[in-house]
């Protein structure tokens, strides 16, 4: 178990602080995330896939491409930003997604939309360093010693449904719209590699403190949970089935950490997005 008592970032591998160094046990890992990574890619390009059948009944269908900012407001996020030397600019990441979109009215629609949103980095402790000590076990101390690192990795795939409302109607040189809706978002989250145990230390000869070093592969796979989004966009035509889609969106929610991460708070998933979409009208 992994308590907020014992945090400390993933990945057994080692960044002297003055020269970079890698490992063979590194390079491994790196391939087995990516092809993680792939996989998740793959099962969202399967879905569209399988839902183009039903396209025929559609409205309007949509393919976007965006850009997604984390919010980051829960401890758990905190305390990676404050000990590792990556921060919250370096999880936003480029989204891609797909909306069907059903019409009402001149006015009034309704649209499901399934975005897939994933960022990993790999950190280094800013402050502390790894150093072999005679009884055979690494210690952090401050300042000194080789750079003690993990991955932080995040992904997020939500599938939303959105009431959107155009108030001025669908016709003229740009429409305008707002909206909002619920979605179910699945989300996980690992940390992989070193962490610090700043609970538990050892006092050298010399009066120095060393910090005991922790091996972690802590995850949450496979979560559900349920989130709210507000959104608003212009729409503007280009040809006679075809526009472009300018959107802004905002999503609201946070997951419950279990497993590994007992004792911190819900973790925050929420973000902002801003999307171009193609639509083709039907």
């Amino acid at each position: 178990m992994w308590t907020t008592d014992h945090f400390s970032p993933h990945l057994s591998w080692r960044v002297n602080l003055k020269k970079e160094s890698f490992s063979w046990h590194s390079i491994c890992i790196i391939i087995i995330e990516r092809s993680y990574e792939m996989k998740k890619h793959f099962v969202l390009v399967a879905f569209l896939i399988l839902l183009m059948p039903c396209l025929v009944f559609s409205d309007m269908v949509t393919f976007g491409v965006g850009y997604y900012f984390p919010r980051a407001n829960s401890d758990l996020w905190e305390i990676e930003f404050e000990n590792m030397d990556f921060d919250n600019s370096d999880f936003n990441d480029s989204i891609f997604g797909f909306t069907y979109e059903y019409f009402f009215s001149n006015q009034l629609s309704l649209a499901l939309t399934i975005d897939g949103y994933s960022q990993k980095k790999l950190g280094m402790y800013r402050d502390y360093g790894a150093i072999l000590a005679d009884d055979g076990f690494e210690y952090a101390f401050f300042e000194e010693g080789d750079a003690i690192s993990h991955v932080f990795d995040v992904s997020i795939t939500p599938i939303q449904v959105s009431l959107k409302l155009a108030p001025m109607g669908r016709r003229g040189k740009f429409i305008p719209y707002v909206g909002g809706g619920a979605g179910i978002y699945l989300w996980n989250l690992r940390l992989a590699g070193d962490i610090v145990n700043f609970d538990e230390y050892a006092e050298f000869t010399d009066g120095t403190i060393g910090f005991f070093i922790e091996g972690r592969d802590s995850r949450e796979d496979n979560k559900i949970s349920i989130g709210f989004h507000a959104l608003g966009g212009i729409v503007f035509p280009v040809a006679n089935r075809i526009s472009i889609d300018g959107q802004f969106k905002f999503n609201f929610l946070k997951g419950e950490l279990t497993e590994d991460f007992v004792g911190f708070d819900d973790f925050d998933l929420s973000g902002y997005q801003i999307t171009i979409g193609l639509n083709y009208w039907f």
